[in-house]
């Protein structure tokens, strides 16, 4: 056995991964544009037109994009111990804009006040498909995961990341279903990307190689949109078929391919990358706050669907996801800077002292 866990963490952020982390967020930002403004139904009445292979093409991103997200969770986790201060960080951000943007569309009467909207801003609302509750118990079972990991040979590893994308990959693919939430799955892309980093083969730091297989498989996964577009005229879902759930090969694969060739990439070190990166997951937090706040953005204020068949999609399109990503990482930046800083300063050594306790009360 090599190459097992440590407690080393990397000081210093790459670039390159946290340009990936950039882009993944705008992927993200974009497939909300499409699956939750409407234009879906635009799409399913002529789903082999000009605009609706654009909004299929421009879309369909988002769950390939969460498991890159995975990854780099993943392979930098394997090596770290989740610590009391992490977890309170990760619950604060989420609380954080579930109470803020909870009471402001309460207080414009945009949302009634109800034991419904109350209970939305639980951390907890739902784990079947819900993203950031199922983000929150998955970051929950990292340590249990890195003592799974620590204790396997470099072959059972191997024969557990075989198995699993078999049962939750390769047969799903094949139409064979099988039910399963997003921790199972963050469970999986975990155990995928902890291999990569426990064992470093030659063949996971070609560069070039990388590159070309992510080519291809854009190419590939655009292909199939736009056949199953022209061909089986069916929702968008069905266009989007092995793009479209984050297990689905061309999900699974263009993730694994994007994060090994960003991975490896030569980027000088930029601050001003670093800093931005720091803030998509509170951009994700913002724009995909809630029900509320996806009706107000994308139906309300950027009326998407009104601009379907207009020569403007695009350029709309565009503006609105770039609009978005900027003004989601000032607003993160900002709540960063007063009220996260400020207070982890004031309590971190204390929220240090009562993690030492309970750890050995466990020990």
């Amino acid at each position: 056995m090599k190459n097992k866990l440590n407690n080393s963490t990397e000081k210093v952020r790459q670039s390159n991964l946290e340009l990936l982390r950039i882009i993944l967020i705008i992927a993200i930002i974009a497939h909300h544009y499409v699956v939750n403004s409407g234009l879906g139904q635009c799409i399913a009445r002529t789903p082999d037109s000009f605009d609706s292979i654009f909004l299929l093409l421009y879309g369909a991103w988002g769950k390939t994009a969460i498991n890159c997200f995975l990854m780099i969770t993943g392979y930098f986790m394997c090596k770290q111990d989740i610590s009391l201060k992490k977890f309170l960080k990760l619950l604060f951000i989420i609380e954080f804009y579930k109470i803020l943007f909870g009471l402001i569309f309460m207080i414009c009467g945009y949302t009634p006040l109800s034991l419904r909207s109350l209970k939305n801003m639980l951390p907890f609302t739902e784990i079947t498909q819900g993203f950031i509750s199922c983000y929150l118990v998955f970051f929950l079972c990292i340590p249990f995961l890195n003592i799974l990991i620590r204790n396997m040979t470099q072959k059972t590893h191997a024969l557990l990341v075989g198995f699993l994308l078999l049962i939750y990959t390769i047969l799903p693919s094949m139409s064979i279903g099988i039910i399963f939430n997003y921790v199972t799955w963050f469970c999986v892309v975990y155990i995928l990307a902890a291999y990569i980093r426990c064992y470093p083969l030659p063949i996971f730091e070609k560069t070039g190689l990388w590159g070309a297989i992510s080519i291809a498989l854009l190419i590939l996964s655009c292909a199939s949109i736009i056949i199953l577009a022209c061909i089986f005229k069916k929702q968008p879902d069905g266009c989007w078929y092995f793009v479209v759930d984050s297990n689905k090969i061309f999900a699974v694969a263009l993730g694994i391919s994007l994060f090994l060739f960003f991975k490896n990439v030569k980027i000088a070190y930029s601050a001003i990358l670093n800093a931005m990166a720091k803030s998509v997951f509170g951009v994700l937090l913002i724009h995909a706050n809630s029900d509320a706040m996806r009706k107000w953005l994308w139906y309300d204020v950027l009326k998407n669907a009104s601009f379907y068949g207009d020569k403007f999609l695009i350029l709309h399109a565009v503006l609105c996801v770039s609009g978005i990503f900027i003004c989601g990482t000032l607003l993160d930046q900002l709540r960063m800077f007063f009220i996260e800083k400020p207070f982890f300063s004031r309590f971190g050594n204390f929220i240090d002292s009562v993690e030492e306790k309970i750890m050995l009360k466990i020990k």
